[in-house]
């Protein structure tokens, strides 16, 4: 009876064999198909088209069309953007080290970093770029004076601003640099003896500087607990996300496997070190901007009841990309597999292969119910939802339209030319005085925006003449139009709070960098406060962590 089991398994296994052999026969068959479809096109088109084609224009145009029909994540690299990818992998690139921005038709300077070129240069905020090494920059967009600024560090490159405040242009000469964007660009033990890091990515190298930092915090401090921040970080390396999980838990423990379509893209991951701390009390803070690698290492944790995570539910990437070389020094970052976390399941939230059907969102009648080690319920399909669910902050008509329309941006360059220095980040604030300029700027300006009340009237206008019901409510409209017109009036200082928080944090940055600008934002973080609540807490984090609550 054995031996016609077996007999019968290896028949199932030829046919499966014979099915995939098949399969990839009729693959190769379409693919060479196709292949001479296209190159019979392509010569017709050079032959015959009435005006020059622009064959290498072409031809990425149809390659990035080609790729769109699959997913986002699987993308043609050109030559010419090869460093920006390296980039993602290194996070190091040659250049002047600034962040730049796209208003009307010049780019302008918006965040030098701190002791790069840009700089130490003399460059700042709100510096108009008017020409590079002689190009110029009038109606390009922010990649196109990217590509222009950057370059091998130790060449130089000749940048002309204009600068609010000084008649004649500027002409400045900066010698690119390595630039290196540091995955913790803050990290601090508070007075109530949490640690806290700022983790923005998963280059080469996060897992052994946030080890690093672990270590130093807990030689100096008696630490009460520990948050990692991975709010709005995109992700990165995949090793780095199980290296970083391995400080906080056994060696070998399984924390991701992926699967993929052949056997060598299917791969189990453990922890490889002993960990740094497994009984320390943890925070992940995470929010809808947090995503792959940063899931990867808020779901293990999750997953193995290690830490309690806060914020908001995550992106919902759960696929795996490898960056294959092509020929002329081109590559290609295509998805290869699907990740899955410890308790069992994949948080990728859209089916790319039916995207056409509801966006692709899995519906939920086909989200499963997984357990961690606890016995806590987590479920698949949708990102990683936290265990403590914040609301995210939500800002107001007016301060959007003030942030969206540059108003502040501009005012703070305006106020750090008419002041030398301010208080330290985590005490400057903005005074009655402050916040009056800034009213009396934006009636300069001539700010306007119009309320989502004030379209809905019009679009009700638009009804009644279509109706002809205009005439007969034609005054009521126009009162309430003036009514709310009189109270956006007041919008400013209604919303006085959250206005200020962006004006605080923005002026800060002018004075003390991307640092500042954390260290300023985390004052009157209100997720930061619970995340202090939950770790000064011991029976409630322990009751979060628990089957209990669930």
């Amino acid at each position: 009876m054995r031996r016609f089991f077996t007999c019968i398994g290896f028949v199932i296994l030829g046919f499966v064999s014979i099915q995939q052999v098949n399969s990839q026969t009729n693959n190769n068959f379409e693919i060479s198909k196709s292949m001479d479809i296209y190159l019979s096109l392509f010569r017709e088109l050079n032959l015959n088209y009435v005006d020059e084609i622009q064959p290498a224009q072409l031809n990425e145009t149809a390659i990035k069309a080609m790729l769109e029909e699959l997913d986002p994540y699987t993308v043609f690299i050109p030559e010419s953007e090869i460093e920006d990818y390296k980039l993602m992998t290194t996070g190091e690139y040659g250049g002047i080290g600034s962040l730049i921005q796209q208003i009307g038709e010049f780019v302008y300077v918006s965040e030098p970093y701190e002791g790069f070129p840009a700089q130490k240069a003399g460059l700042i905020p709100g510096d108009c770029i008017l020409e590079v090494n002689g190009v110029n920059a009038q109606g390009k967009t922010t990649a196109q004076i990217s590509d222009l600024l950057k370059g091998q560090p130790g060449s130089t490159v000749d940048v002309k601003i204009k600068r609010d405040g000084v008649d004649e242009p500027l002409l400045k000469t900066l010698t690119r640099e390595k630039i290196k964007i540091d995955n913790i660009p803050y990290q601090t033990v508070f007075e109530n003896g949490i640690g806290y890091v700022r983790l923005t990515g998963f280059t080469q190298k996060a897992a052994a500087e946030l080890k690093e930092v672990l270590l130093k915090m807990k030689e100096q401090n008696e630490l009460k607990g520990f948050i990692i921040d991975l709010r709005s970080n995109g992700g990165g390396l995949l090793n780095e996300a199980v290296d970083i999980t391995s400080l906080f838990v056994e060696k070998g423990e399984l924390i991701v496997s992926t699967r993929g379509k052949t056997e060598d893209r299917t791969s189990i991951h453990r922890t490889r070190q002993a960990p740094v701390d497994m009984n320390i009390p943890l925070i992940v803070m995470v929010n809808e901007g947090s995503a792959s690698a940063s899931e990867i290492v808020a779901g293990a944790l999750q997953d193995l009841d290690r830490a309690v995570i806060i914020g908001q539910r995550t992106f919902g990437k759960g696929l795996v990309q490898n960056v294959v070389p092509l020929s002329y020094n081109t590559q290609m970052k295509v998805t290869v597999a699907k990740y899955y976390i410890p308790s069992g399941r994949c948080i990728q939230e859209i089916d790319y292969s039916s995207k056409a059907e509801n966006g692709g969102k899995i519906a939920d009648s086909l989200i499963s119910a997984f357990k961690t080690r606890g016995g806590r319920l987590v479920y698949d399909g949708g990102g990683i939802q936290p265990d403590v669910k914040l609301e995210p902050l939500q800002f107001s008509t007016v301060s959007s339209n003030l942030y969206g329309g540059n108003y502040i941006f501009r005012f703070a360059n305006q106020f750090a030319r008419k002041h030398t220095q301010i208080d330290s980040p985590d005490k400057f604030m903005i005074d009655d005085s402050t916040y009056q300029q800034f009213i009396d700027f934006v009636k300069n300006e001539k700010f306007t925006y119009t309320t989502e009340s004030e379209r809905i009237i019009q679009k009700l206008k638009e009804i009644a003449e279509s109706e002809s019901y205009l005439d007969a409510v034609k005054s009521q409209l126009i009162e309430l139009e003036t009514e709310l017109v009189e109270n956006k009036q007041n919008d400013i200082l209604k919303h006085r709070n959250e206005i200020e928080e962006l004006l605080k944090i923005e002026i800060v940055t002018r004075y003390y960098y991307q640092k500042g600008k954390i260290i300023s934002a985390l004052q009157n973080d209100p997720e930061l406060k619970k995340a202090f609540e939950i770790l000064l807490d011991q029976k409630q984090y322990k009751n979060l962590l628990s089957n209990e609550l669930n």
